[in-house]
């Protein structure tokens, strides 16, 4: 699809309803995380070590499934369409979320989250089709866009989850939050079009075994991807010791879980602002320049979060942190689309989303283990030598990014 092929098409509407939809899918994922460990305690008789092992296995199942099967969507979805892997992914998200519900034992639980891993993948071909019909030159502010329907969705999904459990029950909420995926099912079945144009197969004389020989740099691609992977450690390596910290700051006096809730929100509410500003400003003058800046902000928002003895110090540091996701996850999807065949953009999505969940399980797993070893501070002194050494991965081996304007279409 030309560009304009792409001005001329639905691609404001396919953006307005993904939007409403990833929101609503963010919200869905997110809002049984409150609840899900006090569902695995209900499901038998478990000593206190036993349920943090048996959380520990229901989370990473789904992170370990997507990261296996992501990449293999990806493929269908460049050959088939990206609108029928969002009904593939929705539908089967809406039918294991119900079926968790009915889960009587913790490894039913567990093969239930990998069933939900296998059908992964929602939000990122939201993402795909969007960078797939929208203009090149619009591509970074609809990416952000999109993404703060994801965050605002992230965002109030705890909130509502919690007091779905305790207005009605644990096992009742599973089945109201398959609905709300069910609904993201018909929106996009009814209200999403695409304009997708299969593209023929190399004869077998012509393609190559190498997957990323069909893109113009293949060591950009890698080194996006591993950023990805990179950004997402460091953040849900904070995840598990947040309300830890909180606890400690405030010495262990006052409302400390609505604080702590309070806290873990705030990244989110400046992402909202800070993603589609960032975005526009890196389709104007360059998505590589908004991607430096956000990992020195990240360095120097992240390091002092080790050092502060105040509850509010922390605050302002994690709602600043917003502005650097802002600024990472988006252009490192926007240059990705940029520096992918259009053919590819659902691949190179899925192989993101990837990374993503391998980020995520390395995350929750080292996170704490930093924490138990060293203390709390460590995992935020951890993070930002992460984000240097990201940095220092970007500005040697791509230079290309912080050179040029623009990238390559």
């Amino acid at each position: 699809m030309d560009e304009a092929e792409r001005e001329s098409g639905p691609w404001r509407r396919n953006l307005r309803v993904l939007w409403f939809c990833t929101f609503v899918a963010g919200m869905a994922f997110s809002e049984i995380m409150p609840f899900l460990s006090l569902y695995i305690s209900s499901l038998g008789d478990f000593t206190k070590s036993q349920v943090t092992m048996y959380s520990g296995l229901v989370y990473a199942a789904d992170f370990f499934v997507s990261a296996i099967a992501s990449p293999l969507w990806g493929m269908v979805a460049d050959r088939k369409g990206r609108k029928l892997m969002l009904l593939r992914s929705s539908l089967g998200t809406a039918f294991a979320m119900a079926l968790m519900g009915f889960a009587t034992n913790v490894w039913q639980l567990v093969a239930l989250r990998a069933l939900q891993g296998v059908f992964a993948g929602f939000i990122s071909n939201a993402q795909a089709l969007v960078a797939s019909q929208t203009p090149r030159k619009h591509s970074g502010a609809s990416l952000s866009t999109l993404m703060t329907g994801v965050t605002s969705g992230m965002l109030l999904g705890p909130v509502i989850g919690g007091v779905l459990a305790q207005v009605f029950s644990i096992r009742l909420t599973f089945f109201i939050t398959a609905a709300l995926l069910f609904s993201t099912f018909i929106l996009s079945w009814v209200l999403v079009e695409e304009k997708f144009k299969p593209v023929a197969p190399k004869p077998a004389g012509e393609r190559s075994h190498n997957p990323l020989a069909a893109f113009p740099n293949p060591k950009l691609i890698l080194v996006l991807l591993s950023s990805t992977l990179i950004v997402q450690f460091g953040n849900i390596s904070i995840s598990p010791i947040i309300s830890l910290y909180v606890k400690e700051l405030m010495h262990n006096v006052g409302p400390i879980t609505v604080v702590a809730g309070i806290i873990a929100a705030l990244p989110g509410i400046s992402n909202i602002f800070a993603s589609p500003r960032l975005g526009r400003y890196g389709d104007q003058h360059g998505s590589g320049k908004v991607l430096i800046f956000g990992y020195v902000f990240a360095f120097l928002m992240y390091l002092p979060q080790g050092f502060v003895t105040s509850i509010w110090m922390l605050g302002v540091l994690r709602f600043m942190i917003g502005i650097s996701d802002g600024a990472l996850f988006p252009e490192i999807q926007t240059l990705l689309t940029k520096n992918s065949p259009v053919e590819l953009t659902s691949t190179v999505f899925s192989w993101n989303q990837s990374f993503q969940a391998i980020g995520n399980m390395m995350g929750s797993l080292l996170g704490g283990w930093i924490a138990g070893v060293f203390n709390y501070n460590a995992v935020f002194f951890s993070t930002a030598l992460l984000m240097l050494v990201n940095l220092a991965l970007v500005w040697w081996l791509v230079p290309e990014i912080r050179r040029s304007k623009t990238q390559p279409a």
